[in-house]
């Protein structure tokens, strides 16, 4: 399970990869749940974004022939399911929801609506962080792209709605199985099942964001692990000397 990630730390990644503007603010760099994380979607049908063609599209074309333009936006990690009564409850649920299986998100009645009604979404992130619990300690472990290209995870976005009528927006991560991954199989609890988000490649950012429901399982699968690496992540106590601990 994914709890924390980091964001994209250059602008440009943003168009050049995503296809979206780069946004003002950077924001913060180490995501975690409830914070405000980055997401891209579909533009809504009719909006501004939405009427403006991409660079290989003809303004002219009819509507079937041109590709929806994207949207970035700045919203909640963590699902805030539509249907719950108020904005505590979203955030109290919030931190369970950052991550939803793929197996079960057609049943899962947290994800369920976000999924039949095709509300995906691209997580942009430099790297995600996983436990390495081997040595019978938690190592956080830093897991990104051998080549330091974005990664872009499939995920789901959510919309929830007051009776003031003030909204809130956010998302969650969709996972895939691990335990024939040959680099995250490692990771996580011994014993237990392994995870790891559903990293899209570059080239089918465009197809999971337009694809039918029926058809969006297809894109539910495991990143080549000769395309990742991993690293230890050095903390504030690795850095004090033993003999200092007692003072402390």
């Amino acid at each position: 399970m994914t709890i924390r990630y980091d964001a994209l730390t250059t602008p440009d990644a943003y168009p050049d990869v995503f296809k979206v503007p780069a946004p003002a603010d950077l924001g913060e760099r180490r995501i975690k749940p409830r914070k405000p994380g980055y997401m891209i979607r579909l533009a809504p049908q009719g909006s501004t974004a939405d009427a403006t063609a991409g660079p290989d599209s003809p303004a002219d074309a009819p509507p079937p022939e041109r590709e929806r333009e994207r949207e970035l936006l700045q919203v909640q990690w963590g699902l805030v399911p539509h249907w719950v009564k108020s904005a505590s409850d979203g955030r109290l649920r919030a931190p369970k929801l950052v991550n939803a299986r793929s197996e079960t998100v057609t049943t899962s009645t947290p994800f369920r609506d976000a999924w039949l009604q095709g509300q995906r979404c691209i997580v942009p992130m430099q790297a995600f962080y996983v436990d390495d619990l081997r040595s019978g300690k938690p190592v956080a472990t830093r897991i990104a792209r051998i080549d330091g290209a974005p990664l872009g995870v499939a995920g789901l976005w959510a919309r929830w709605t007051g009776p003031d009528g003030d909204t809130l927006l956010s998302f969650t991560l969709l996972t895939v199985n691990a335990n024939s991954h040959a680099l995250l199989h490692r990771y996580g609890q011994p014993g237990s099942e392994k995870r790891m988000p559903a990293i899209l490649s570059e080239g089918t950012h465009a197809a999971w964001l337009a694809a039918p429901v029926a058809k969006a399982g297809e894109f539910m699968r495991a990143f080549a692990a000769q395309s990742l690496t991993a690293n230890p992540v050095e903390t504030k106590a690795d850095k004090v000397p033993r003999g200092d601990y007692a003072r402390q």
